[in-house]
C-alpha cells in the first residue's frame, strides 16, 4: 500500500552564453559540456526506462535560456565540432595508451560513451528540446519553467514590471517550444518575497517551488511542514525543499558524490597530458583548460589531487545502484513515519541542480536509471510523482503566507547582493525605470519596433542572477562583469537613441544577431501593471 510520494525535481539552466562574433568563447563550453555529461545521459537513462516498460516520473525544468541555446543552430553546429575533437582525442588516447591496460580500458569507455552521445544527437536532429518533449508527452516528465533570464525577483519586487516581464517572457517562450501552457514553475534560486505568488497566478501557473524555511516560517506554521505542499491566498500551490533528501545527494561531504570510487571531477587530461600533445585540444591561445576525460577516482577525501588512484567504470556503477538503494530506503522510511504522524500521504520533494547528475557527478544519471527502476519494481512504501499530479490527487491544503526565502547560503538574499556584486542593482533598477518608460511609447516605424523589443532583450539578459553568482563565487568574474556592462551599455545605447528618434540600423542589426534570445518578445510587457 502506497504510504506517501517521492518528487525528484532536477533544474536545468546555464546562462544565455552565445558568441557569434567570436570564433572561440570559453564559456560556451558550459552548455557543450552539459549537453555530453547530463543531458544527453539523462536521455539515454529515460529511453532506457521507457524501453523496459518503467513508468518514472520526474518534474524537470528548463529554463528558457537553456532551451534557445538548444536549439540555436550556431551552438549546434558549435557542439558537433566540439564532440568531433573529443572524439578524436579519445582515440589517440587508446591508441597512446596502448601499453598501459587500465588507462587503455578508460579510453575505451569513454570511446563507447562519446560515440553514443553522438547516436543520440544525431538521431533527435541536433534538437534535445523535442527529445525532452517526447517524455513530456508521454506523461514521464513534466517540464516547467523558471524566469526569462533567471532574475533575481526579489531584488527586482521595487519595479513589479520587471519582475512581471521575468514571469510572462518565460512562460509565452514556453508555449513557443512546447506547445503548451507550463503548470508550474522552479523560481529562480528558488527566491520568493511575499506578493509574488499574485504575479505566478496571473501568469497562469498553478505551483512554484521554494526553499524549505519559506515553507516552515510560513504564517501560519504549515502544520505538515515541508511535507505538503500550501496553497497561498492567491490560490498558486507552494512546495518547499526536503532538507533531508537533498543532503544526500547535494552534500560532498556526506552525500553521495564523495564516495572513494566516483570519479574526480578536478583532475582531467587537459591539464595533466605532454603540452604538444594536447594542445590541439585545447584554448586556441595555448592556455590548458577542462577536455572531458578524466580517469581518476576520488581515493578519499585527505587524498591530493597527485595521490588519485585510477577510476573504474564498473566499480562506480556498483556504488550508484548501492546509493540508489540507500536512497530508496531511507525514503521509504522517512515517508512511513511521516505518514503514521500526518494521517495522510506525505510529499518528499527533492530538488537538484540538472548538472550535478553527470557534470559534477558522473555517475548521477546511473543513479537516477537505478532508482526509478528499484522504486519501480522494489518496493511499495512510495510512488514517484510529478508535482502537478499530486496536486490533482490531493486538491486540499492548508493555506499560508510563506516566508521571504532563498537556496542560497543562509537561506536569503546576501549570495546575490554583497561587497562582490553589489555595484549591479543601481544599473538594473536604471534600467528597468525606463524599459518602462520606453514600453508606454508607440514605435513610429518598423525599426523603432525592433529597437524597443532589443532593449527588452538587452535588460532581461543583464537581470540574469548568474552574472551576480559567479562574481560571488570568484570564478570567471571578468566574464560576469563584461555580460553585465555590455548589455547595459547596449540597453542604454538604444534607450538614448530610441529617445532622439536616431536609432542606428546597423548597429542594432548587429546587436539583434548576437542577443537573439526571444525572437517574439514584445517590449509593451513593461507596462505598468
Amino acid at each position: 500500500m502506497t504510504l506517501g510520494y517521492v518528487a525528484l525535481v532536477l533544474h536545468a539552466h546555464l546562462p544565455f552564453v552565445r558568441h557569434p562574433e567570436s570564433d572561440y568563447v570559453l564559456e560556451e563550453e558550459w552548455l557543450y559540456e552539459a549537453i555530453t555529461e547530463t543531458y544527453v545521459p539523462l536521455l539515454r537513462a529515460f529511453e532506457g526506462l521507457e524501453r523496459d516498460g518503467v513508468d518514472f516520473k520526474i518534474t524537470m525544468s528548463m529554463t528558457p535560456p537553456l532551451v534557445s541555446m538548444l536549439r540555436d543552430p550556431l551552438l549546434q553546429d558549435r557542439y558537433d565540432q566540439h564532440l568531433a575533437q573529443l572524439q578524436e582525442l579519445v582515440e589517440k588516447e587508446y591508441v597512446h595508451n596502448e601499453f598501459n591496460g587500465h588507462l587503455r580500458y578508460l579510453a575505451e569507455h569513454y570511446i563507447k560513451e562519446f560515440q553514443e552521445v553522438r547516436e543520440l544527437w544525431e538521431r533527435y536532429d541536433r534538437d534535445l528540446v523535442t527529445a525532452f518533449k517526447k517524455f513530456q508527452d508521454s506523461g514521464n516528465i513534466d517540464i516547467i519553467t523558471c524566469g526569462a533570464t533567471h532574475g533575481y525577483l526579489p531584488l527586482m519586487k521595487m519595479y513589479p514590471q520587471a519582475v512581471w516581464a521575468q514571469l510572462k517572457v518565460a512562460v509565452d517562450h514556453y508555449e513557443e517550444n512546447f506547445g503548451r501552457a507550463p503548470k508550474g514553475i522552479w523560481l529562480p534560486e528558488c527566491a520568493y518575497y511575499e506578493g509574488l505568488e499574485r504575479m505566478v497566478a496571473d501568469a497562469g501557473l498553478r505551483y512554484f517551488l521554494t526553499d524549505g524555511h519559506g515553507i516552515l516560517y510560513a504564517r501560519p506554521r504549515p502544520r505538515f511542514g515541508t511535507y505538503a505542499p500550501i496553497f497561498t491566498e492567491a490560490g498558486v500551490a507552494a512546495f518547499g525543499r526536503d532538507h533531508e533528501s537533498s543532503q544526500q545527494v547535494w552534500s560532498s561531504e556526506v552525500g553521495y558524490p564523495g564516495a572513494a570510487e566516483y570519479r574526480e571531477f578536478y583532475k582531467d587530461i587537459g591539464w595533466e597530458a605532454d603540452y604538444d600533445y594536447i594542445k590541439p585540444y585545447i584554448m586556441p591561445n595555448g592556455q590548458r583548460k577542462n577536455v572531458g576525460i578524466k580517469y581518476h577516482k576520488i581515493t578519499s577525501r585527505t587524498a591530493g589531487l597527485s595521490d588519485k588512484a585510477l577510476y573504474d567504470p564498473y566499480w562506480a556503477r556498483e556504488k550508484a545502484a548501492e546509493h540508489a538503494t540507500n536512497f530508496m530506503f531511507n525514503r521509504g522510511q522517512q515517508v512511513a513515519y511521516l505518514n503514521g504522524l500526518m494521517q495522510r500521504p506525505p510529499i518528499v520533494v527533492s530538488p537538484y541542480d540538472a548538472e550535478l547528475f553527470g557534470h559534477w557527478w558522473y555517475e548521477g544519471p546511473w543513479f537516477l536509471d537505478f532508482l526509478f527502476r528499484k522504486a519501480w519494481f522494489d518496493q511499495n512504501t512510495f510512488q514517484m510523482t510529478h508535482l502537478s499530479d499530486y496536486l490533482q490527487k490531493q486538491p486540499t491544503q492548508q493555506v499560508c503566507r510563506p516566508s521571504q526565502s532563498s537556496w542560497g547560503y543562509k537561506g536569503f538574499h546576501e549570495y546575490w547582493l554583497n561587497d562582490t556584486n553589489a555595484w549591479i542593482y543601481p544599473h538594473l533598477h536604471k534600467g528597468a525605470e525606463r524599459m518602462i518608460e520606453l514600453s508606454k511609447l508607440e514605435p513610429s516605424d518598423e525599426l523603432e519596433w525592433r529597437a524597443l523589443n532589443q532593449a527588452a532583450r538587452e535588460l532581461l539578459l543583464a537581470q540574469s542572477s548568474d552574472w551576480a553568482f559567479i562574481m560571488r563565487t570568484g570564478t570567471m568574474v571578468p566574464y560576469a562583469v563584461r555580460r553585465t556592462r555590455s548589455h547595459m551599455m547596449r540597453f542604454t545605447k538604444l534607450y538614448d537613441d530610441i529617445r532622439a528618434g536616431k536609432v542606428d540600423s546597423g548597429w542594432l542589426q548587429k546587436v539583434e544577431a548576437i542577443d537573439n534570445i526571444f525572437p517574439n518578445v514584445n517590449y509593451r510587457v513593461y507596462r505598468p501593471l
